[in-house]
């Protein structure tokens, strides 16, 4: 199994933990990726609203560079994920988009021709690797880990990462469940976390932040894992606040899903990253007796 690897500008950044665990669970599983060479920033969902086409142009441009490895491109950002899809869409189906992003891509001598697939590393491990395998290299218990699973809202729609409901996805609950997490119902699953608006209108991200937390506490989770740079930052900096924890003694963590993926394969917190989250992860792996692992 061999695939590109686009980071975005989260994962070389603030989200740093997400691009080191991510790349040392698919080490684990024997899965070779490789970042894309000289990508640049997918420009983000708010550019597409600012200036449209040439927005379209600078995420095609990470396109035509992964079209010529041959390779399906791995996006774990969601909104690097949402992003590289739409392009890929509109420039599918809307003929003078593509023939204007077709120009700019020709003064830096590139070409895109639509074949090269995106893909989410959730939905890489569930669909190219399997559960089982999963399940078959895992060395550590993670019993003590209850989490709530949040795919927030673009990985799930318009393009989404898995075929499955997209109001009640379901692929990171049967993976940690699998992987022996006490996995708690969390129906607000797939609810915004209120995204860039922490920077535009912070009451009302925080507002939306707080209740996502809330519901975790509500259904005895002891942290929440999630897909999602974004997502990610807001529920650690808002439950790091003592507004946001409820005046609980216990904040709730937020992970990556690949951080406790990790841990039940038997990467070291350091590995994963796990240092960096804002709201200390207390819960640990155990290693399984030797007849399990």
């Amino acid at each position: 199994m061999n695939y590109t690897y686009y980071p975005g500008c989260s994962l070389h950044a603030a989200a740093l933990s997400y691009d080191k665990s991510m790349l040392a669970v698919f080490k684990k599983l024997g899965v070779e990726i490789t970042e894309l060479e000289d990508w640049n920033c997918c420009g983000a969902t708010a550019y597409m609203s600012v200036k449209e086409t040439v927005a379209f142009a600078i995420s095609a441009r990470n396109l035509a560079l992964a079209e010529k490895t041959g390779d399906d491109l791995v996006a774990p950002c969601s909104a690097c994920f949402a992003v590289l899809n739409k392009t890929r869409k509109f420039l599918s189906e809307l003929p003078e988009l593509r023939e204007h992003v077709a120009s700019a891509l020709a003064e830096d001598n590139l070409e895109y021709h639509g074949k090269v697939t995106v893909r989410h590393p959730l939905e890489v491990l569930i669909n190219d690797i399997g559960i089982e395998r999963v399940v078959a290299a895992q060395t550590h218990s993670i019993s003590e880990f209850r989490p709530a699973c949040y795919y927030g809202c673009q990985i799930v729609r318009p393009e989404r990462a898995l075929e499955e409901d997209p109001e009640i996805p379901m692929s990171m609950d049967d993976l940690f469940t699998a992987l022996g997490a006490g996995v708690v119902d969390y129906p607000p699953k797939v609810s915004c976390c209120g995204g860039m608006l922490i920077a535009t209108a912070e009451e009302i991200a925080v507002k939306l932040t707080k209740e996502l937390i809330g519901w975790a506490r509500d259904r005895e989770a002891n942290c929440i894992v999630t897909v999602c740079p974004m997502c990610q930052n807001n529920l650690d900096v808002v439950a790091r606040r003592p507004e946001g924890g409820n005046g609980s003694p216990r904040p709730m963590p937020t992970l990556y899903f690949t951080q406790l993926l990790g841990l039940a394969l038997g990467c070291t917190p350091k590995e994963l990253g796990l240092e960096q989250c804002l709201v200390p992860v207390t819960m640990k792996a155990h290693a399984l007796p030797q007849e399990e692992a």
